[in-house]
């Protein structure tokens, strides 16, 4: 298996050896970092069980390699300033078959009070490339990743004593062909003092707004370095790069509602980041929307149509659609299920389609996050069709089965040393009932006067959103506008509002779309749930949604800062001096 990854690296750099051989050095210590992993697997293989107890039949050994630069800035001045790396370490060990493991949905050791162990095991990995001290990390948390498996495989088949076997069941873990693969080493430049002068002069352009008491400008860069290997034969080393730029400010209306605008600006490599004018820009950009929001009128809650723009249909198909086909929450019992069963049926409009693409590098020009080549159980990644003409056609799956589906389609992801799930990636919705932007307001123009609604909506941006996929609650998702506009039902004037936020029950909503826009956009950001955050992407484009319900924000009735700014005010006399402080 060595003597494979070893073939693949020396051709993924027997070019750039020559000519620098600094990467050489880098590919040769990555390349011992996954021996070091590939013979402690052996060994644990092997030779590591308990005498009366079952042995592994899979492990698998993930190490993750990440740097991290945060510049921030706030009135002018720098704030953050910050680089670190860490590197961690998640061990996968199942006892039982393919068939009936350890794993969830009752994962966790079965464990008397008083009784499991004393000392858990580090799960950080050496900085350094010191072999032995990495095996001796893997040693100690497969170690305890043994008994704790065996502990819940135990608890797993006790409850055969009271249930009957489910004949429809699906095995715990599918059967997947291994994968080799290794990337070469990637650039991670940052030119740390130029962002640093561009998030002080971004900061300060603030201070011709007095009303926006907080700004804040902030520059990250991420560089992750993974390696995985497992008993099935997989054995990887991949690379991936992520910049961002996030511009955030704040202020209040003069009923004492909070209002926040802001930018973020994804890419894979620095030079890809926006210039400094275009950051300036955005600036200036904010500060206007911010000026025009507190002077806006707050309107009461609404249901009627309204158009989402492509970032906020993105946020829509992503909380309300997205979330409810992960493959784990389909197989749930204390989830909703919404789709459970129902592929081949009707969910959305004959003319939408959805398709998760994790493949996909780009769309015009815009680099997505949610872009990988291998998943974090170490599956290829695969374009996957999940609604074709409105009908349900699969789910998104990591190694966990959903019937009837029996193969993983590459979206088993996690954050760091999490176990991975069933995660969106770059999902993409596709319409066969595209119109031009003008025609979409007409359109909305005219179903507003059929509802004999004075108005309809247009919703122009989303700050994100949240869903509760859960069956002990209601079925249900909301997200925050940051922008809203009044479309007058007959004269087409728009005027921006504020006050409301984005609420709804995902299945009326969805199948309310009427038509769409031809243009599409990208809304990049991360997503949070069980297997952590993660990078993602959203391809939409505007839909015309026939009935939409916005509810009040909760009103804060706070006041704003008593004092203006320091700095609006003019230099007055110099402050008394302490007793004692020379000048």
């Amino acid at each position: 298996m060595l003597a494979a990854v070893l073939a693949v690296t020396l051709a993924v750099a027997a070019a750039p050896a020559a000519s620098n051989p600094p990467a050489q050095t880098i590919a040769d210590e990555r390349l011992a970092t996954l021996g070091a992993m590939q013979a402690e697997l052996s060994r644990s293989m092997e030779r590591l069980r308990i005498e009366g107890y079952d042995a592994p039949y899979f492990i698998a050994y993930q190490v993750s390699d990440v740097t991290r630069h945060q510049i921030g800035a706030r009135f002018g001045a720098l704030f953050e300033d910050d680089a670190r790396r860490d590197r961690n370490l998640f061990v996968d060990l199942r006892v039982g078959s393919y068939e009936l493991d350890s794993s969830a949905p009752e994962e966790g050791p079965f464990l008397v009070v008083g009784e499991g162990p004393s000392w858990y095991a580090p799960k950080e990995a050496p900085l350094e490339g010191d072999t032995t001290a990495l095996r001796n990390a893997l040693w100690l948390a497969t170690d305890e990743k043994l008994k704790e498996a065996l502990s819940s495989y135990f608890k797993k088949r006790s409850r055969q004593v009271y249930r009957q076997d489910e004949p429809d069941r699906p095995s715990s873990f599918t059967r997947e062909a291994p994968s080799r693969h290794v990337d070469a080493p990637l650039p991670f430049p940052l030119d740390r003092d130029r962002w640093k002068s561009l998030a002080r002069e971004a900061t300060a352009r603030f201070r011709a707004h007095p009303a926006i008491f907080d700004a804040s400008l902030k520059i990250s860069a991420e560089k992750q370095v993974r390696w995985f290997a497992s008993s099935e034969g997989s054995a990887l080393v991949t690379e991936r790069t992520l910049y961002g730029v996030h511009l955030q400010a704040v202020t209040r209306a003069p009923d004492g509602q909070l209002l926040e605008d802001g930018r973020d600006f994804y890419a894979r490599t620095e030079g890809a980041l926006p210039s400094a004018t275009e950051v300036l820009e955005a600036v200036d950009a904010v500060a206007a929307e911010l000026e025009a929001l507190r002077k806006a009128p707050a309107i009461d809650p609404y249901t009627g149509p309204a158009i989402l723009e492509p970032e906020a249909a993105g946020v829509l198909f992503h909380e309300a659609v997205g979330h409810r086909l992960e493959g784990e929450r389909v197989d749930d019992d204390k989830e909703g299920q919404t789709f459970k069963g129902q592929v081949g049926q009707q969910i959305l409009p004959a003319f939408l389609s959805i398709v998760d693409d994790p493949t996909l590098p780009s769309v015009a020009g815009t680099a997505l996050n949610g872009s990988y080549a291998f998943d974090d159980q170490g599956v290829a990644a695969q374009r996957t069709v999940l609604v074709k003409d409105g009908r349900l056609a699969t789910y998104l799956l990591s190694r966990k089965p959903v019937r009837p589906f029996e193969r993983s389609n590459g979206h088993g992801r996690s954050q760091g040393g999490r176990s991975p799930t069933a995660r969106m990636a770059n999902l993409v919705v596709e319409s066969r009932r595209a119109v031009s932007r003008d025609e979409l307001k007409h359109l909305l123009m005219k179903e507003a006067r059929r509802q004999g609604k004075p108005y309809g909506l247009v919703i122009r941006d989303v700050t994100g959103g949240d869903t509760n996929t859960m069956s002990y609650g209601y079925q249900a998702f909301k997200g925050t506008p940051r922008l809203v506009y009044r479309v007058d039902a007959r004269t087409g004037k728009e005027e921006l509002v504020r006050g409301v936020e984005l609420v709804g029950t995902p299945l009326t909503s969805v199948n309310k779309v009427m038509a769409t826009s031809r243009d599409v956009k990208v809304f990049n950001g991360y997503c949070g749930a069980e297997s952590g955050y993660v990078p993602v992407s959203t391809v939409a484009p505007a839909a015309l949604v026939g009935e939409i319900e916005l509810q009040r924000v909760a009103r804060a009735n706070e006041r704003s800062p008593i004092l203006p700014a320091p700095w609006s005010e003019a230099p007055s006399a110099a402050p008394p001096r302490a007793p004692g402080v020379a000048p």
